[in-house]
């Protein structure tokens, strides 16, 4: 069974999206999934190297004020799902196009969601920036991708334009927020839903 999900790296949503779907999945113990991750940049025109966390919230939502009704609703749903969201470590909001080159290249080799996995918890538990190159590089070679591989992949133009192509596609299909679940072309499921409602709609393709 075909999974496909578009997501961002800095998308609490996709994070607890993410977990959800992991645990619908492991109730299906004889079916074969194959899995897709759609890179989705929120923030498409974000700098190489990021930017203030601080200047990022005027940014997008006008002030961390008018910000905090939505990661409070963000970090409750966390909870449910023993997700740790400590949204005061992070002093920088990264550019996200690096990271999914790494998860690209992690579900080539059949790790997709290891990888996944910690990008997320590195960010909105401890605050590391995964836009910065060593920190990508490092996460990838702790699940024994080659470092060489990972520097190669950062400097392809292809894989760079094969994630700003993503955007536009997902628009196409009239996708303007993630997460986003497809499942076996047929079904399609927007945002973090519950297991419940994750392993129904996987029901439904069988």
């Amino acid at each position: 069974m075909k999974i496909k999900v578009y997501a961002d790296t800095i998308c609490g949503w996709c994070y607890i999206g993410h977990s959800r779907l992991l645990k619908a999945v492991g109730t299906f113990k004889n079916i074969k999934f194959d899995f897709e991750h759609a890179p989705f940049q929120l923030n498409p025109d974000m700098p190489k190297e990021g930017m203030s966390r601080v200047d990022y919230l005027v940014y997008k939502f006008g002030s961390k004020e008018l910000a905090k009704p939505m990661y409070d609703s963000m970090n409750r749903e966390g909870t449910k799902e023993d997700l740790k969201f400590n949204l005061d470590n992070i002093q920088i909001t990264p550019n996200t196009k690096f990271s999914h080159i790494l998860i690209k290249l992690a579900f080539k080799k059949k790790i997709g969601h290891r990888v996944l996995g910690i990008i997320y918890d590195s960010y909105f538990s401890k605050g590391i920036d995964i836009g910065n190159f060593d920190t990508l590089i490092k996460i990838g070679t702790s699940k024994d991708i080659c470092e060489k591989e990972i520097i190669d992949a950062f400097s392809s133009d292809k894989e760079i334009n094969d994630i700003n192509q993503n955007n536009i596609i997902a628009s196409s299909i009239g996708i303007n927020g993630v997460p986003f679940f497809e499942i076996n072309n047929k079904t399609y499921i927007s945002g973090a839903q519950s297991t419940v409602n994750l392993i129904e709609a996987i029901k439904v393709n069988l």
